[in-house]
């Protein structure tokens, strides 16, 4: 699948800003199914500074500072990516590497792979794990079960077990109170997984990106009603990452695109800096287009 994305952000503040100095992980990077074709990137008011860099993770950071008189901030990035992978058909799963076997070749070998994935072991900003988490994740990977089966009915049950509630938490609620009431949304569902799975000693890694979403029958799509997605991935020894969508209760395919990767959102936020004047921000808008290309 080929695809054009467009992702544009504005803030409105409520007095000028003299300056800001930001960083945007909002280019995708290049995977073993995914290939950027090209990014164009248009911030208004004009940067006096501006560059592309490689972050920790290897993800594409774009670096800007705005240092003319504003009250509006406007970033827009227009990417087009190719996309290969599964068309809503899922691999079985119930048969290769079980928890145990997967957590025993983690620690054993010494495989520079191995090395780097137990880093996303370790609790991060935004990731807590406790016994809350192991205990909820504990009947979906017993140690007999294969491992990406078991992560596969985890992502499951969080999709049947907790409501989409796009009005119940913000950036910073904490992961303990999105399992206590079971709503969150897809950046709440991506955390609870790698929190459950790092709980019982399985590296997973935080995903940020887009889908495609596809109209009802009869409805045309509609511009701009696309948003920024997030999954999560676990780490399997000897096959690699494995992409697992809670929030729609698939394996990312074909419609899946990524941007970034990282510990967690603290880690791939699309858009954060700091901010000279201005006061509060009055209002801030994201409004996201994926449109699919003829082949």
């Amino acid at each position: 699948m080929r695809y054009r994305v467009e992702h544009l952000t504005r803030y409105c503040y409520e007095r000028p800003v003299t300056q800001c100095h930001n960083r945007a992980h909002l280019l995708p990077r290049d995977t073993a199914q995914q290939r950027c074709l090209g990014s164009a990137i248009q911030v208004s008011p004009a940067p006096v500074v501006a560059a592309e860099r490689r972050d920790y993770f290897d993800n594409r950071i774009y670096l800007f500072s705005v240092e003319s008189l504003h009250t509006d901030l406007e970033v827009r990035v227009v990417s087009q990516v190719e996309v290969e992978g599964r068309n809503g058909l899922e691999p079985e799963l119930d048969f290769g590497i079980t928890c145990a076997e997967a957590r025993e070749r983690l620690w054993r070998g010494a495989a520079e792979e191995h090395l780097l994935a137990r880093e996303f072991l370790l609790d991060s900003p935004m990731v807590r794990t406790g016994t809350a988490l192991s205990d909820y994740a504990a009947p979906s990977l017993a140690d007999a079960r294969p491992l990406l089966s078991g992560v596969r009915e985890l992502t499951a049950r969080i999709f049947r077990e907790f409501a989409y509630d796009p009005g119940f938490s913000t950036i910073a609620t904490p992961l303990d109170e999105v399992l206590e009431s079971r709503r969150g949304v897809c950046q709440d569902f991506a955390h609870l997984a790698i929190g459950c799975l790092r709980a019982l000693g399985f590296p997973a890694r935080y995903v940020s990106g887009y889908v495609e979403t596809q109209p009802g029958p009869g409805h045309q799509r509609m511009v701009g009603a696309d948003a920024s997605h997030a999954w999560f991935a676990v780490y399997v020894p000897g096959e690699g990452w494995v992409d697992f969508d809670p929030t729609n209760d698939n394996m990312p395919g074909s419609q899946h695109i990524t941007t970034a990767w990282g510990r967690d959102y603290a880690d791939v936020t699309p858009l954060c800096g700091i901010v000279f004047d201005g006061g509060d921000c009055r209002e801030m808008t994201v409004a996201v287009d994926v449109e699919r290309l003829p082949s």
